[in-house]
């Protein structure tokens, strides 16, 4: 459980970082380069100090290509529209029963009613706490596209979810016990995939639209934009895909993923401190009302496990 609440934090960092990154360049290529920092981290763990490809290879780049490549793809399309408070409730607050009814249907885990509750009770106090009255200020096109994002992101996010829970019983099953860090190398290198795709396609647009990359305008523009940027986009590494995803690896070693699931829900609790200072959102009674129902449900549900 700890670890789902460090993870929870962590994301909620990232996010924040996220958002000033993708309004700036565009959510493909904030998270390309966000991706490509946090895949050299957890590759300097992995084959310094972690076991290099042990375990389940194999499922956990099948999870990072659902989870972090169609995933992660998507939460970038989404969160320069809609902002990073509305996003990370859309996707949260779909990621927890999508993968719980996956890993159901797929693995036959079950929860027990008590854990329903407290799973549907965090889930209502995030709602509340971040119902987004104001979504008039976003246009009809930027609503559409950010919403289809959301339910795309949070569908690659559950299937990745209990993915990794079948590689770590794979991996069990053979005798074999990698460390998270090492499942989390495994994974990223699995998820890359889509978004480097993605960023050639981009970068190819781009230079037939201005003329070429290697223009003395462009590259200035470039140098100029991210000088600023970096630091974002390493805090962004770091809290995300290298420190959070291995935090969640070492949660879905031995919590159901319909439960870690929900406890990340509450990654937006975390965020309302963080819009208001970052992104000038107000916080209003029903936030603080639904704050302290989503931590009483993760109360609850440490409690009933």
């Amino acid at each position: 459980m700890f670890a789902a609440l460090l993870t929870t934090l962590l994301f909620a960092t990232s996010a924040i970082c996220g958002y000033r990154v993708s309004k700036r360049v565009g959510g493909i290529e904030a998270n390309f380069w966000r991706l490509t920092l946090a895949l050299f981290f957890l590759a300097t763990w992995t084959h310094f100090l972690g076991k290099d490809f042990e375990g389940a290879p194999g499922w956990f780049m099948l999870s990072g290509l659902l989870g972090v490549g169609v995933g992660d793809t998507a939460y970038f399309q989404a969160l320069p529209r809609l902002g990073s408070r509305r996003t990370i409730l859309l996707c949260q607050c779909l990621t927890a029963p999508f993968a719980a009814l996956i890993e159901f249907f797929w693995l036959g885990t079950k929860l027990n009613l008590a854990e329903i509750l407290c799973v549907a009770v965090i889930l209502g106090g995030v709602a509340i706490a971040l119902k987004p009255d104001d979504h008039l200020k976003i246009s009809a096109r930027d609503w559409q596209i950010g919403i289809t994002s959301s339910v795309i992101s949070a569908m690659g996010a559950a299937f990745g979810a209990v993915l990794i829970r079948k590689a770590f019983f794979v991996a069990h099953a053979d005798g074999l016990y990698p460390d998270a860090g090492t499942t989390g190398y495994q994974r990223v290198l699995g998820g890359i995939l889509i978004p480097a795709i993605a960023m050639l396609l981009f970068k190819a647009r781009s230079a037939h639209t201005h003329g070429g990359l290697f223009e003395p305008k462009t590259l200035q523009v470039s140098r100029d934009k991210w000088a600023t940027l970096w630091p974002w986009v390493l805090a962004n590494a770091l809290a995300g895909q290298t420190l959070g995803v291995t935090c969640m690896q070492w949660a879905l070693q031995t919590t159901q993923a319909g439960i870690v699931a929900a406890i990340i829900a509450t990654t937006p609790i975390f965020l309302l401190p963080l819009t208001r200072i970052v992104e000038k959102e107000k916080i209003g009674i029903h936030s603080v009302i639904g704050a302290l129902i989503a931590v009483g449900g993760v109360i609850g549900l440490t409690f009933f496990r």
